[in-house]
């Protein structure tokens, strides 16, 4: 099954959970290390889960959207607040309450536009992967992946 997919940058840990078939642990000791060290950094490490993530998940780009969501708000609340401030205090410093809402609502906007691009290359990036919609256990096209017969 596996092979079968046409995936060209494969997440392999992820792919063997992806397809769900039964799996079981097996305990064992690891023998010492014969000879080097590992060249598994924390950077490595890092990037690895890294892959993990964007290779099963859109989640990172619908995240900015999101926060382009709570960024809205939060300048429309600050602006509503500066409005009401300025209203019943008085003047307040000249361009300071325009600009700094004019910044705020423009951010939001980028942010919010990003999402929604993320959410199309999101889409896209599933559907160029090529994996089926479903696997059924059993089912093999070429026998390639079958399991042994006992």
């Amino acid at each position: 099954m596996l092979r079968q997919l046409p995936e060209r940058n494969r997440f392999m840990k992820g792919l063997f959970a992806w397809v769900g078939f039964n799996s079981i642990g097996v305990a064992y000791e690891r023998p010492q290390r014969a000879a080097g060290s590992t060249k598994f950094n924390l950077w490595r490490l890092w990037n690895f889960a890294l892959d993990g993530v964007v290779s099963f998940s859109t989640a990172p780009l619908r995240a900015w959207f999101y926060v382009g969501v709570v960024i809205a708000a939060v300048a429309v609340l600050y602006a509503l607040f500066i409005v009401t401030r300025v209203l019943i205090l008085g003047i307040d410093t000249p361009g300071y309450a325009s600009l700094l809402i004019a910044v705020l609502l423009m951010g939001a906007i980028q942010l919010l536009s990003l999402g929604i691009i993320g959410e199309y290359l999101g889409r896209l990036f599933l559907e160029v992967k090529g994996r089926p919609i479903y696997v059924v256990e059993g089912v093999y096209e070429d026998g390639a992946d079958a399991p042994p017969k006992d």
